[in-house]
């Protein structure tokens, strides 16, 4: 190295150090705006200064002293089409890259030829232009993706694929004195396993973690951190395509003129907001989601019938479930959760419940498994007990199957103002990801959900395989108390069973719940 070279190198670390908490400043003063490939930009587009500036903000407030770590930044950006995320993506990697020496990040994308062909494309693009490119040794070749410093190896960048039965690969990211950070993008058809394994990493140093992506899916790891309880761990940004200065305006506004501000397709590739539906999605998510605000308060009226779904388990970690239901209301009553629970102990625990509440119907899958339960509170008396057969023929000629009728009628008691279920993240998952496909009837072309079996199987693939991932025994459970018409509660009855009253000494008494 030249004296002329070594005297650039200490000017470029000082003034790397100096801008080490000023992401935007840095990308302005690193970068060769207006020239080259950076012809006629003076700069990050506005979005990209506001974001840029939002990530300076939370550097200087958690202020790394190097040796004490802080907690993560993680930010998730949805953004339409064109509007520059992957410039983005360049400049971030490259500003942490030069501001943090012996700093570790990982990049990866929903497949491998996102990864290899755009994703990691722009970040070496950018990377190459910065004016510290001369540290950096830039691989782009075919499983090769890594950006790493000419004389520490542990002061790098690797592109990744993932793969799901394998997440442990995107574990144990450590760089206790400096950065350890992951980035994805189109995070939203990411298995929710490999960005929870991510999360989990950053438990030393100055962590970072980075999601970007056009909101296809109403559901998973990238849905939910810009939703409910795991919103407030992440900085969420929204990106409109017409606030962006290369998007394409007049293609953008025959979108809007064609199909409505309103419709999934301008959603997610213009407004870049997540769809009302997903692709073959049974249940809106947005139902399940107001169903599930704990804001709401269940109601229900006297002679609304209690009903109990039992979903039996299978086998492995299947569950067990009991799920309890009087009107709108599917939350007063806990919902009961088994996990390797015998038939007999089951059978005991719906009896329990059947005596305590008087059930106006407990209606019961008479899978494998599900018939011994049956049997037993047969032969105990219990009353007001059903065997439905999930493939068993559907009473409405729009579904193919039972299955497919209960969650059809699910989905319809979700539309109604004040339906209550629990706000279980696991419920709400299974509500919202059954699929279904139109198959031919005797006379119709009818809906049919995706079986428990093929859901399973693709959870395998995605590596969810634990309790509550894959077989949707909770929404089983919750979609049972759909399954068979059942009468208005006589109310004066009930109660004269529950407290041994007589039914003249009742009527007219209202039923305290």
């Amino acid at each position: 190295m030249t004296a002329e070279y070594a005297s650039i190198d200490r000017m470029l670390s000082e003034d790397a150090a100096d801008l080490s908490d000023d992401p935007l400043e840095w990308v302005r003063y690193a970068f060769p705006w207006g020239q080259g490939e950076l012809s006629g930009h003076d700069g990050p587009d506005t979005w990209q200064r506001d974001w840029l500036s939002d990530l300076g903000r939370a550097i200087r407030s958690r202020d790394f002293d190097g040796i004490n770590p802080v907690m993560p930044y993680m930010a998730s950006t949805t953004s339409g089409h064109g509007v520059g995320k992957s410039a983005l993506t360049g400049m971030v990697a490259g500003f942490l890259l030069s501001t943090r020496p012996h700093s570790k990040g990982r990049v990866s994308a929903n497949s491998i030829p996102q990864l290899q062909t755009t994703t990691w494309q722009e970040i070496a693009k950018w990377c190459g232009l910065m004016i510290t490119a001369r540290w950096f040794r830039i691989t782009s070749g075919r499983g090769a993706l890594k950006i790493v410093n000419k004389v520490h190896d542990d002061w790098r960048i690797d592109g990744m694929a993932w793969d799901a039965s394998r997440p442990a690969a995107f574990a144990g990211l450590h760089a206790a004195n400096s950065s350890p950070w992951y980035l994805f993008d189109e995070a939203s058809e990411i298995p929710q396993n490999i960005l929870e394994t991510a999360q989990g990493a950053l438990t030393d140093g100055e962590p970072f973690f980075f999601m970007f992506s056009n909101p296809t899916q109403p559901t998973g790891f990238f849905y939910e951190s810009h939703h409910g309880e795991m919103r407030k761990r992440f900085k969420t940004f929204q990106i409109d395509s017409r606030t962006a200065k290369m998007t394409n305006k007049e293609l953008i506004n025959q979108w809007i003129e064609d199909r409505g501000l309103e419709s999934d397709f301008v959603k997610v590739r213009v407004l870049g907001e997540f769809p009302m539906t997903g692709d073959r999605q049974f249940i809106d998510g947005h139902l399940v989601d107001n169903a599930a605000n704990p804001l709401l308060e269940p109601s229900f009226v006297a002679t609304d019938p209690v009903i109990l779904g039992v979903d039996v388990a299978r086998f492995g970690d299947d569950e067990s479930t009991i799920y309890i239901r009087r009107g709108r209301d599917c939350r007063h009553h806990p919902y009961k959760i088994f996990n390797k629970v015998d038939t007999f102990q089951l059978s005991l625990e719906i009896k329990r419940i059947a005596d305590d509440i008087l059930p106006d119907a407990i209606n019961i899958d008479a899978g494998p498994v599900g018939s011994g339960v049956i049997d037993n509170l047969v032969n105990w008396g219990v009353p007001n007990v059903h065997e439905i057969n999930f493939g068993g023929t559907s009473p409405n000629s729009e579904y193919a199957d039972m299955a497919t009728y209960m969650m059809g009628e699910a989905r319809e008691w979700l539309k109604k103002e004040g339906a209550a279920i629990p706000n279980d993240p696991v419920l709400i998952r299974q509500l919202k990801v059954r699929k279904y496909g139109m198959v031919q009837g005797r006379r119709f072309t009818q809906y049919k959900i995706e079986s428990k079996d093929d859901m399973k199987t693709e959870a395998i693939k995605k590596g969810m395989t634990g309790a509550g991932e894959g077989s949707p025994d909770r929404a089983d459970g919750f979609c049972l108390t759909f399954a068979t018409p059942v009468g208005r509660r006589r109310v004066a009855t009930t109660r004269a069973e529950m407290t041994g009253e007589s039914e003249d000494d009742v009527i007219g008494q209202d039923y305290d719940r």
